[in-house]
């Protein structure tokens, strides 16, 4: 299993394989509900519409792909990526998806590097975004978007016209992760340059950098109430900062190999991080105290996602394992 996620409503799981399908988990069960068939090569990402409806999968057949939750069939395939599909999202209101596309190729004419969005109703394109090569991610209310790329810079897009709003400079090397805050007023970035930068998206501008991190920051989250900012670095550390002094709140260490990614729980309690030392780790927040380790993986764990109550928590590897918390 490469890529996991929760039905908004908490009762079903969607997982995407190396063996070219999704399949459907029922949670209370564990069996499976339905297979979903039609990628080629390995599905990399899966991700439910807010509605629960509808679930977006993409792969190196470089379609984005909408398939009917009830029934499991295809709704439509997104086309029009010359080019490995990297990421794929829903906007909040599920009216919309965002793909990002990375070229591998030498040859200049035939690279993609895009980001597009597109209508869910008819699969339309609605606009192509150029000059980015990073991942992509809405804001709380949908408006805009914010990229990330290798040229040391986000960007924020509006959706409606496709517009360039503004390009955040500051960064000394590449953009590696990128997150709003839940008001959508502030953009977090983490870097190449070990650093963490909290930026106000009204006026570009940088607010604060936050130094700590002797390795590259590949992974940045804000807590649900938008006060705390937690960084993942390849220094395999965690640290908690706080967002309107961008002082250091803690430092989590345990993991033996760099940190893939972070996350808060919905009530913001717990942060969880997972590594490439195929562990994944719970900390609370208040004290910094490991509370649980959670192991049996035998390869890196690549994705990881709380329900909605925060009662379970999903692991993506070599299998899906589903932890009761």
């Amino acid at each position: 299993m490469i890529s996991v996620a929760f039905r908004p409503d908490g009762r079903t799981v969607v997982s995407g394989s190396n063996d070219n399908t999704l399949r459907l988990w029922d949670v209370a069960s564990s069996s499976e509900l339905r297979r979903l068939e039609g990628h080629t090569p390995s599905v990399y990402i899966v991700a439910f519409s807010p509605d629960g409806k509808t679930v977006a999968s993409r792969s190196k057949d470089e379609t984005v792909r909408l398939w009917d939750v009830a029934s499991g069939s295809e709704l439509r395939q997104l086309q029009g990526h010359t080019d490995r599909v990297e990421s794929v999202a829903f906007s909040p209101d599920g009216k919309t998806v965002v793909s990002r596309s990375v070229s591998r190729s030498r040859d200049s004419m035939s690279r993609d590097n895009t980001l597009r969005l597109w209508d869910v109703a008819s699969g339309s394109l609605l606009r192509q975004l150029q000059g980015h090569t990073g991942s992509v991610v809405f804001s709380p209310d949908g408006r805009t978007v914010v990229s990330r790329s290798d040229d040391k810079t986000l960007r924020l897009w509006d959706v409606a016209s496709g517009s360039l709003l503004r390009q955040l400079q500051g960064h000394t090397d590449r953009v590696e992760s990128v997150a709003f805050s839940p008001d959508g007023g502030t953009v977090a970035s983490g870097s190449s340059d070990n650093t963490v930068r909290l930026w106000d998206v009204a006026s570009g501008s940088s607010l604060r950098q936050l130094h700590g991190h002797t390795h590259s920051v590949d992974s940045v989250a804000f807590s649900p109430d938008g006060k705390t900012v937690v960084s993942g670095s390849r220094d395999n550390t965690l640290r908690l900062w706080d967002v309107a002094s961008g002082s250091l709140l803690l430092q989590l260490q345990g993991h033996t190999d760099r940190v893939e990614s972070v996350a808060f729980s919905p009530d913001g309690r717990t942060v969880v991080f997972w590594s490439k030392d195929k562990t994944v780790r719970l900390w609370d927040v208040a004290s910094g105290s490991e509370l649980r380790r959670l192991k049996g993986h035998t390869e890196s764990v690549k994705r990881v996602a709380f329900s909605p109550d925060g009662k379970f928590l999903l692991s993506g590897s070599d299998v899906t394992r589903l932890w009761e918390l």
